[in-house]
């Protein structure tokens, strides 16, 4: 591959990691609502992918969190209701290459604030 065009792609990957970063490893802005899904990567050390799909009584959010280094740090995920009675809930991963499910139920709503974040665990 040319070098101009490898500077280019690499430019384009930094650029799509930086906005992947900016949905998925902060507070989240706002809510998803059912279906939908996200897989965001957390540049010092964690992915995650959830789906969050609609039930008779509120909502399912269902996926895995994975710590990606070797830092001592975990990689979590957590979720909170968007309306409806107050409910949250948190995962995590430690250790890189540790991979944690979660299946969570939240009652009395039609949309879920989800995001990742990568904590010290001090």
């Amino acid at each position: 591959m040319p070098a101009l065009r490898m500077s280019f792609a690499s430019a384009l990957s930094v650029a799509v990691l930086a906005a992947g970063l900016a949905l998925g490893t902060a507070n989240p802005a706002g809510a998803a609502t059912c279906p939908s899904e996200a897989s965001p990567v957390a540049p010092h050390g964690g992915k995650a992918h959830w789906k969050i799909a609609c039930t008779g009584k509120g909502v399912k959010v269902y996926g895995w969190v994975q710590d990606t280094a070797t830092d001592g740090r975990c990689a979590t995920v957590t979720a909170t209701s968007d309306g409806g009675p107050g409910w949250i809930d948190m995962v995590e991963a430690c250790g890189s290459g540790v991979r944690t499910n979660f299946d969570w139920s939240i009652p009395g709503t039609r949309a879920a604030k989800v995001w990742l974040r990568v904590i010290d665990t001090d």
